[in-house]
C-alpha cells in the first residue's frame, strides 16, 4: 500500500514507518519537525516537510502522493500544556484534522487510521475500560482528541470514510533505530532512565497511598513496536470505529523503577512526592476487540522486555536524537 503518515517524525510515528517499511509498504511521512525529528525518520521513507494547519500545505501533499490510506499521528499531546493553553490544542488537534480530511476528500484518499487515546474517557468507571465506557475527558488534549473522533464519525456515517480511532494510554520501549526523545520528557520511563543515565539526581513518585497493592498508581504500558503493528494491522481490515490497545493488565510506579533498576545495576533514587490532581489509581484498557476484529496480538508485553528495550536505544543515543 501507499501510505501518508502524518507525525511520523515522533515517537509512535517513527517505528510505525519503520515497521510499514519493513512490511514493503511505500511511506510519505508529512510532518512540520516542530516536535519530531528528522534524524528519526527512517531513510526509506519520503519526508514532505509542512504543517496541518496550513490547508495548503496538506493538500498539496495529499495530491502529489494520493495515498491508499493516511495513518494520523500527527497532534500535540502534553496534558498540562493542554490546560495552560487549550486553545493551541483545539487548533492543532481538531483543526488541524479538518484540513487532513478536507485534503483526503479531494485527493479521493478513503481510509484513516487515527491514533488516539484513552484520554477520551476521563476518569474510568470500571477497569478495564471497554470501548463503550462513557467518553468524558478532564483535559483539553482528551477534549480534542474525542472531538476529532467525532468528525471523523460523522465522516464515516456521512461520506462511507472508513475510520478507525486506536485508544491506548503509555506506549514505551523502542526499536534498536527509533526511540523516545521528547521535550520536555513527561514519560515515566523514560525519565526513569535518565535517573540511571546520570541526567536526573532521582524519580519522584506522586502518592504512594493508593488503593493499589503497593500503594502507588498503575498503568496500562504498551511496547511500541506492539502499538505501531495494530495501526499496520488496522490498515488492512474492512472496519471502522473505536479499538482499545492494552495488555489487559498493568504495573504499579514502583513495580516499573524496580525492574529499572534490576535492569540497569543503577539504584536510581526514589522520593515520594504528593499527589498529582487527576491521577486515577488505575487506567487499564480492554483490547479484547482489537484482539478478535484486528488480530491484534501484543508481542512485548512484559515490562522487564519493554525496559530493556528502552534502555538499550537511551544508552545508544544518551541525548536523543540530538547526539
Amino acid at each position: 500500500m501507499k501510505v501518508f503518515v502524518t507525525g511520523g517524525a515522533g515517537y509512535i510515528g517513527s517505528v510505525t514507518t519503520e515497521l510499514l517499511l519493513n512490511e514493503c509498504h511505500e511511506v510519505t511521512v508529512f510532518d512540520n519537525l516542530k516536535r519530531g525529528h528528522r534524524e528519526a525518520i527512517d531513510e526509506r521513507a519520503e519526508l514532505i516537510e509542512g504543517d496541518l494547519l496550513n490547508a495548503t500545505d496538506i493538500r498539496d501533499a495529499m495530491l502529489s502522493v494520493k495515498p491508499d490510506a493516511v495513518v494520523h499521528f500527527a497532534a500535540l499531546a502534553l496534558v498540562g500544556e493542554s490546560m495552560e493553553d487549550p486553545m493551541l490544542y483545539y487548533r492543532n488537534n481538531v483543526s488541524g484534522g479538518v484540513n487532513l480530511i478536507d485534503a483526503m476528500e479531494t485527493a479521493n484518499v478513503n481510509k484513516i487510521i487515527f491514533s488516539s487515546t484513552c484520554a477520551t474517557y476521563g476518569n474510568p468507571q470500571e477497569v478495564p475500560i471497554p470501548e463503550n465506557h462513557p467518553q468524558n475527558p478532564i483535559n483539553p488534549y482528551g477534549d480534542s482528541k474525542m472531538l476529532f473522533e467525532h468528525v471523523l464519525k460523522w465522516c464515516h456515517s456521512i461520506k462511507k470514510m472508513q475510520t478507525v480511532f486506536l485508544r491506548y494510554f503509555n506506549a514505551c520501549g523502542a526499536t534498536a533505530k527509533f526511540g523516545e526523545d521528547h521535550m520536555p520528557e513527561t514519560h515515566l520511563i523514560p525519565l526513569i532512565l535518565q535517573v540511571a543515565l546520570g541526567k536526573r539526581e532521582k524519580i519522584y513518585i506522586f502518592g504512594d497511598d493508593y488503593d493499589t497493592p503497593d500503594g502507588t498508581c498503575i498503568r496500562d504500558y504498551i511496547h511500541i513496536a506492539d502499538l505501531a503493528q495494530a495501526h499496520i494491522l488496522a490498515l488492512t481490515k474492512d472496519c471502522s470505529g473505536s479499538f482499545n490497545l492494552g495488555n489487559g493488565d498493568g504495573y504499579s510506579v514502583k513495580e516499573v523503577i524496580a525492574t529499572a533498576r534490576e535492569i540497569t545495576g543503577h539504584p536510581i533514587p526514589a522520593e515520594v512526592a504528593t499527589r498529582r490532581p487527576g491521577d486515577p489509581p488505575r487506567l487499564i484498557g480492554s483490547a479484547v476487540k482489537a484482539r478478535k476484529q484486528l488480530g491484534w496480538n501484543p508481542r512485548h508485553a512484559d515490562i522487564k522486555t519493554i525496559i530493556q528495550h528502552a534502555w538499550n536505544w537511551h544508552k545508544a543515543h544518551p541525548e536523543g536524537y540530538g547526539a
